[in-house]
């Protein structure tokens, strides 16, 4: 598709949404329905292509991308009426008798950009934000993820007019062919590197974006916590997905006196739940791209390797792997940026203030976590950092949880979704006041002085 039909795919779009279809209420419950009916029809095949792309397990694929959609929708389903209700607001006294209120409308032709580390999820949960604001939407999904992209371009094509929600399928040339175009709102989910140069194109339109990007999401593991449940834990949220999740724990930092127990409890889990060769078991996925083995293999060197450290580069194998990183840490390959993999570097403090003075003087992540059960030193974590969101003595909860917002803040994102959240992001908030003719207050026809005493009496 070049950039005419582009052109003509995007006014046929802005001609869908002016003739004011989209904005019934009634109208987007039945697409919403429609994208369900499509999810719960080709789930096999979703569960398919997410395992040629990138080896997902059918329960994790299910659990970490189907289940989240439908999940979404529902409370879509269930709430929409609630979210699209004008807002009475309160009326200052000097505006009365007028009434006030916000009404929520509909940005016009969105686009969303999705990734290929979670292609579905992460294409249908904005989707289902713009559906249910009243946009229309155009959707690029990652060439990284190309069964699954593929699959998303025939089930939407299936169940909805290409006036309203079309896929189109492309590399990042076709990406910045559609960026060129004049959106009403881009939703963009990826590297910080790549947002930067979304924001960069928005910005020459005007263009109000959402960017979901990542970060190095510190682990803070204190020495009062439970061992075994945060060495589970961390385990089972840095390997999901062999580590390719911008929710994953990128680093650790754990106190000195428990550094050595710690290590063998995650040494235990990794062997528990993925065996003694990682490499053999089905249920352990692929690194997206060869490319990828072989810039995590950099991160490794000069590491003192605790566990694993092996890889295929032709099978895109990785496996889990700690690494324990000296007082230099900072320097280390794989502390210059996030790992977005199967590796977790370690690292031994002794102070509290240690660790954070390394974690606040970085740029602000996407996530925080904390293994404590300490009151004061969370309040300290939740009041004293800045991040995307926090999770104390657990992995990854603060995404799942619908009536949370989630994103970042800083390098790790701008604005966010989830739940009416989503509805949020993908409408305008407009303020309306309604006037009345039936009184006029004469003090707008007085230009007496005592008029300004009265004034400054009120507000002093």
């Amino acid at each position: 598709m070049n950039n005419e039909a582009l052109e003509r795919l995007l006014a046929q779009q802005r001609s869908y949404f002016a003739s004011g279809k989209t904005r019934s209420i009634h109208w987007r419950v039945e697409q919403l329905k429609k994208l369900k009916q499509a999810i719960i029809k080709y789930e096999p095949d979703i569960l398919d292509a997410l395992h040629a792309d990138i080896g997902k397990p059918p329960m994790q694929a299910y659990g970490s991308e189907i289940f989240l959609c439908l999940h979404e929708i529902n409370n879509a389903l269930k709430k929409i009426h609630c979210w699209t209700r004008a807002q009475r607001v309160s009326t200052p006294w000097y505006m009365l008798p007028a009434r006030s209120e916000i009404v929520y409308e509909p940005y016009g032709v969105a686009l969303i950009i999705s990734p290929w580390n979670y292609p579905v999820q992460l294409t249908f949960l904005p989707l289902i934000g713009a559906i249910a604001a009243g946009n229309c939407a155009i959707i690029k999904p990652s060439e990284f993820s190309p069964v699954t992209s593929s699959l998303l371009a025939k089930i939407i094509a299936e169940y909805f007019d290409p006036e309203y929600v079309m896929v189109v399928e492309g590399d990042a040339h076709r990406a910045e062919l559609l960026l060129e175009q004049k959106f009403n709102y881009i939703f963009f989910t990826g590297s910080p590197k790549v947002g930067s140069l979304v924001m960069q194109a928005a910005a020459k339109q005007l263009t109000p974006v959402t960017l979901e990007l990542g970060g190095k999401n510190p682990c803070i593991v204190n020495a009062d916590c439970d061992l075994d449940a945060a060495a589970k834990r961390i385990v089972a949220g840095k390997f999901t997905n062999v580590g390719q999740s911008c929710v994953a724990p990128d680093y650790l930092f754990v106190h000195h006196s428990i550094k050595r127990q710690f290590i063998e409890n995650l040494k235990k889990y990794i062997v528990l739940f993925y065996g003694q060769d990682p490499a053999a078991n089905h249920d352990y996925p692929n690194i997206v791209t060869p490319e990828h083995v072989d810039r995590l293999a950099g991160l490794i060197q000069g590491a003192n390797v605790l566990m694993g450290g092996t890889y295929d580069r032709q099978k895109r194998y990785f496996a889990p792997t700690l690494i324990e990183l000296g007082e230099l840490f900072a320097q280390h390959p794989s502390m210059q940026g996030e790992i977005f993999g199967p590796i977790l570097p370690i690292i031994e403090y002794e102070t509290i203030d240690y660790a954070l003075g390394y974690i606040t003087s970085k740029p602000k992540p996407l996530a925080f976590y904390l293994f404590t059960n300490d009151k004061k030193l969370q309040n300290t974590i939740i009041n004293q950092t800045s991040s995307g969101g926090v999770c104390i003595n657990n992995i990854s909860l603060q995404a799942a949880n619908l009536n949370l917002p989630f994103g970042g803040v800083g390098r790790s994102g701008i604005g966010h979704y989830h739940g009416k959240y989503s509805f949020l992001t993908f409408s305008h908030a407009k303020p309306i006041v309604k006037g009345s003719n039936w009184f006029d207050k004469p003090l707008y026809k007085s230009r007496s002085p005592l008029l300004k005493k009265f004034l400054d009496w009120v507000v002093r």
